[in-house]
């Protein structure tokens, strides 16, 4: 049976406690709560930890911040990577062992489909930054026990690391077993040549999914094959949780509250 989280701002309730309810009656397995930056989602351990003693199940934590850990400037770039080691100290604490931090290289920062089409660091200067980043986050993942799992992001919004093959490439690189890849089905949507695919090449290296349909609403609501998905991470053996991490189409309780239904059916299916 697949296991499904969903993102806290999409539950309704007041509470982690009020949220996981909800998402407990309408069948998910746990949240995946939102790293603000400015060192908020540490701010949060109080209410994090009194979650986690009341049994809500937390596997993950996306990362919300206006900048990542291979930005431009250098200033950003080290306020990134220090939020993200607090941000992988705090959900190892309160998600358990295992517990993954999910970022992409960057975000909105850059993209070579619009003017001025070439953006101000070389290809070879990206990907040392990604190295470098990729190697203390790892390094700081493996001593708390967490998984950093880096994003592939659609060409409109990053212009370094846009498939799940450039993802697995770097993490080969950086050479640490706590740094895998998170595929993200909206952006494979636009991103990989067939999906399933490339979803089984970097399935050695798979450490966490996001889930929404081609137009980023929720499953169902779009055009992507998902007994095929769900067919594949069967078969390759993915065990982590799908988080639903999209916008909502209809009246939004009723819409999130209808994606663990959908998704385990299309996964009996492909079982049957």
């Amino acid at each position: 049976m697949i296991k499904i989280s969903c993102q806290e701002q999409l539950l309704p309730g007041n509470t982690l406690q009020e949220k996981f309810a909800f998402a407990r009656d309408a069948g998910y397995d746990g949240i995946e709560v939102r790293g603000h930056g400015g060192f908020r989602f540490r701010d949060r351990l109080p209410e994090l930890r009194q979650a986690a003693r009341d049994g809500v199940p937390m596997p993950s934590v996306c990362v919300d911040m206006p900048h990542f850990f291979a930005a431009f400037d250098p200033d950003l770039r080290r306020d990134a990577l220090d939020q993200m080691k607090s941000q992988l100290s705090v959900i190892a604490e309160v998600g358990g062992p295992g517990a993954v931090a999910c970022t992409p290289a960057s975000w909105g920062m850059f993209s070579r489909r619009l003017p001025p089409f070439e953006p101000p660091r070389s290809e070879a200067e990206d990907r040392a930054v990604l190295l470098d980043g990729l190697a203390e986050l790892g390094e700081h993942a493996a001593r708390e026990g967490a998984i950093l799992a880096l994003e592939p992001l659609n060409r409109y919004e990053d212009h370094m690391v846009n498939r799940l093959d450039q993802a697995v490439e770097l993490i080969e690189a950086a050479g640490l077993t706590s740094v895998k890849v998170l595929a993200d089905t909206y952006h494979m949507n636009i991103e990989e040549d067939e999906p399933t695919s490339a979803l089984a090449r970097a399935a050695a290296h798979l450490g966490h999914v996001q889930v929404s349909d081609s137009n980023r609403f929720q499953p169902g609501a779009g055009h992507l094959d998902w007994a095929a998905l769900l067919g594949t991470l069967d078969a390759v053996g993915y065990r982590g949780h799908l988080a639903v991490e999209c916008r909502l189409r209809g009246e939004p309780a009723t819409a999130v509250a209808s994606i663990p239904g959908f998704l385990r059916r299309h996964d009996l299916l492909v079982a049957a």
